[in-house]
């Protein structure tokens, strides 16, 4: 990445941005990822500012208008309802969240498609795809997403304690059709058993003792489900976690109560069956991630994968305020690589058409004859289709009177298709792709731009630099 982002750069024009004012014409490029943007840093500052303006604003008023007593024409319920925000028992946004959106999603491919995952690789070992599910009765354990992310976090604090290790990989929020949330889960499953690395530090600290290096005897610490191996651990493991609080919940009522709960037997039911069904280990799916490209858009699940599109869309259940599920993916233990370089607006233009042009097509490969071959990029959509190719006529007639306007009020049927329609990306010379190998695009597109430059674009190269330098120079004898 250093190498092809040092000669797209010593190969860059220099009419490159200089400090001045406007839009910064750069392409960012990661592992599987090239972007192209010309923001305004400048106006993005002046508009950072009047949002905060705004935001100061916004906060004064609503902090006067949260504490303020109850007002003429307000009943006791809306007052109620006010309070409760002011405490914190209710969240202040009415705000809905119903489907996955599309700048999350974006955001999600790009940013996968820019991780360094040589941390999760270093050891050549095989990723797996982890899979946690509830079980049937899933709204009595959990009733919400805060409730789902602290299950999440609340396995990944176990998984560091078992294996004495931060769990390393991508983690991604989806639904069942049943409306059940679950989650997936890449990353390499750790060998051994779970406390292998307690018991290994133990000893250490044991054979320090003994040789008297260490006066205090070490204790021998356990955790839970130890010794099983990590299919056996994980199993055990998200069944304790999801059914934790539902149990403590049942234990102080059964204690105020004084007699057992009637729910234990059917608790204890889902609790068998969530045990052998809640989770699952695949090598196989796990595999289908071999580069940043095909882990971005496995994970979208959109495009070509539209199909499965009902998994990101958020049960009745969770629509509510402060239900929703929040975050739909995230990652841990990875960073992000990315290296940017300055062009000019010319050399900007190229790289714009040429990404424009390429990404028109894709190759995919024939079964027939065995081959790769080209063919126009295109997505799955959603199209409205009418009876006999009629669309229904709008009227802006409140009442329709006559024969004349029965046809307006006739129903038309109408049906969704799934159709493919071609994609057209850097439509507006901005926006970003993901490839198998973006360096080695990017030394590609330096080749081209240095290729489709003539002797005269060369000549007013060499001219361009002298006046820059010149520029330079009386800029600063000004300064000095």
């Amino acid at each position: 990445m250093d190498a092809a982002a040092a000669r797209l750069a010593s190969t860059a024009s220099p009419l490159a941005w200089l400090g001045w004012e406007g839009p910064r014409a750069r392409l960012i490029f990661g592992p599987g990822m090239i972007q192209l943007t010309r923001a305004d840093a400048a106006r993005r500052e002046r508009s950072a500012a009047r949002q905060q303006a705004a935001a100061t604003t916004a906060a004064t008023t609503l902090a006067t208008w949260l504490v303020e007593g109850q007002r003429d024409g307000e009943d006791a319920e809306a007052y109620e309802a006010r309070m409760g925000r002011v405490s914190g028992a209710l969240p202040l946004t009415e705000r809905e969240i119903t489907e996955w959106s599309r700048k999350s999603r974006a955001n999600m491919i790009k940013t996968l498609a820019s991780l360094d995952w040589t941390p999760m690789y270093a050891e050549f070992a095989l990723p797996a795809m982890t899979t946690l599910t509830y079980p049937g009765d899933w709204l009595a354990v959990a009733p919400d997403g805060k409730t789902a992310k602290r299950h999440l976090e609340a396995f990944l604090k176990r998984f560091q304690r078992a294996w004495g290790a931060e769990w390393l990989g991508v983690w991604k929020f989806e639904f069942q059709r049943r409306g059940a949330p679950h989650f997936h889960l890449l990353s390499v499953p750790p060998p051994g058993t779970a406390g292998a690395a307690i018991d290994a530090a133990y000893r250490e600290r044991l054979d320090a003792y003994e040789r008297g290096e260490v006066a205090r005897k070490p204790r021998r610490r356990t955790i839970e489900h130890h010794g099983l191996g990590y299919k056996e651990w994980l199993s055990a493991t998200w069944n304790d976690i999801v059914f934790a609080e539902v149990e403590e919940d049942m234990t102080r009522v059964e204690e105020e109560a004084g007699y057992p709960d009637p729910r234990r037997d059917h608790l204890a039911e889902q609790k068998r069956r969530h045990l052998g069904a809640g989770t699952n280990v695949s090598f196989e799916e796990g595999a289908k991630a071999s580069d940043p490209k095909r882990l971005a858009v496995y994970f979208a699940k959109h495009g070509s994968f539209k199909a499965k599109e009902y998994q990101h869309i958020v049960p009745a259940e969770w629509q509510e305020p402060g239900k929703g599920p929040g975050r739909f993916w995230g990652y841990r233990g990875v960073q992000k690589l990315t290296r940017e370089v300055e062009l000019a607006p010319g050399d900007y233009l190229f790289v714009a058409r040429t990404m424009r042009r390429l990404r028109a097509r894709v190759q995919v490969w024939d079964p027939a004859t065995r081959t790769h071959r080209w063919t126009k990029a295109t997505r799955v959509t959603e199209v409205t289709r009418y009876a006999e190719g009629v669309r229904p006529a709008w009227s802006g007639y409140s009442e329709v009177i006559g024969l004349a306007g029965a046809a307006y009020m006739e129903p038309v049927k109408a049906r969704r298709r799934k159709v493919r329609r071609p994609v057209t990306r850097f439509s507006r010379g901005a926006g970003f792709a993901v490839e198998n190998d973006a360096p080695e695009l990017v030394e590609t597109l330096t080749r081209a731009l240095v290729a489709c430059r003539g002797p005269e674009v060369q000549a007013a190269r060499r001219s361009e630099e002298v006046r820059q330098v010149v520029r330079r120079r009386r800029l600063n004898r000004v300064t000095r």
